[in-house]
């Protein structure tokens, strides 16, 4: 049992890196604008932090953040990835002639050795859906603690999780509901499995029922790996008088290094990111009123079979005077 649980992580973490050896994911990810731009700008704006230093980037893929680094004057770049892109990646740091300050490393972080004994900047864009599934941060985590230097800087250096309440009946009948009756037929086993399957989709803002709150901030200087698997609070209050279909959960970028602090946000309130929002349906329909507040529990670990899915928990309570709106639940998702 234990041989074919080895083989089936191992085979999870096979299929990670493969899948980063599509150029596919990489257009997505260059074309994303926020994410992009604001990692130029955090590297171009302060060339005075990036001026004859060494620089590590995690999981440089294409090496756009390699090159961006380079031209804000960076003594030397290593990048690091394990899927096969990399051998895209050095074919382009050629052509831009910069093969003489960067250099690619293909290989897991954990396993190589760099030929410098310490690293000024770490820059890495690590973050996955919900910002933990599929991350890297543990990867940049053993970076940060093996090869920054004393007063190093990360880019970006902290990150924080925000939910809010939405009303969505009519795209959760589509997505839920539709197992009831398929032509005719009950598939409502199917409909459990719905449910315990967060949507990654974007969330119009007119849909917010409540104000967001952050519920889990992350320090990329002081965090450890076993605190990236959390439970905590959070209390919701209703905006104006609907109904809740959903929790969602998207996150903040903070780059705090920066001269003028650069940041973005993947919330339905701001500007369009490959992470969009992540969606869970609740098994019942809430009724709330304007200043209500629904209070529960947040929980996220990695799943024992495969580090970098997830398995999340959240229990709630709408706090209400009226017995005949009262609603709690506990919801188990798995993000794989």
């Amino acid at each position: 049992m234990t041989d074919a649980f080895s083989k089936l992580k191992e085979h999870s973490e096979i299929h990670y890196f493969q899948s980063y050896n599509h150029h596919g994911i990489h257009e997505e990810m260059l074309k994303d604008e926020v994410r992009t731009n604001s990692y130029k700008n955090a590297i171009y704006q302060n060339k005075h932090l990036f001026k004859d230093k060494i620089v590590l980037d995690v999981g440089c893929g294409t090496s756009i953040l390699s090159m961006f680094a380079v031209q804000a004057g960076a003594k030397h770049v290593y990048g690091i990835d394990m899927s096969t892109i990399i051998e895209k990646a050095r074919e382009i740091v050629k052509v831009n002639k910069m093969e003489d300050k960067i250099t690619l490393i293909q290989g897991k972080m954990e396993e190589i050795e760099l030929p410098v004994d310490k690293v000024d900047i770490i820059i890495s864009e690590w973050m996955g859906y919900f910002l933990l599934y599929e991350s890297m941060l543990d990867t940049v985590l053993y970076a940060r603690d093996r090869y920054l230097a004393p007063g190093g800087l990360i880019f970006p250096d902290r990150a924080t999780i925000h939910m809010a309440a939405i009303e969505d009946g009519e795209y959760k009948e589509e997505k839920i509901g539709f197992w009831d009756n398929v032509y005719g037929f009950d598939f409502s086993p199917l409909k459990d499995t719905a449910l315990s399957e967060p949507l990654v989709d974007t969330v119009d803002f007119k849909a917010v029922v409540t104000d967001p709150v952050a519920v889990f901030p992350i320090d990329l200087y002081t965090v450890q790996p076993p605190e990236l698997a959390f439970s905590v609070p959070f209390t919701l209050t209703a905006r104006r008088d609907d109904f809740i279909h959903a929790l969602i959960a998207w996150f903040d970028i903070d780059f705090g290094a920066c001269h003028k602090p650069i940041r973005f946000s993947t919330g339905p309130h701001a500007k369009y990111t490959h992470w969009k929002q992540t969606v869970f349906y609740l098994r019942e329909v809430l009724t709330v009123k304007e200043g209500e507040q629904i209070k529960g529990t947040l929980t996220s670990r990695p799943s024992k079979a495969n580090k970098r899915d997830l398995d999340v928990t959240i229990e709630y309570q709408l706090e209400t005077a009226e017995a005949s709106r009262d609603a709690r639940g506990r919801c188990e998702y798995k993000m794989c």
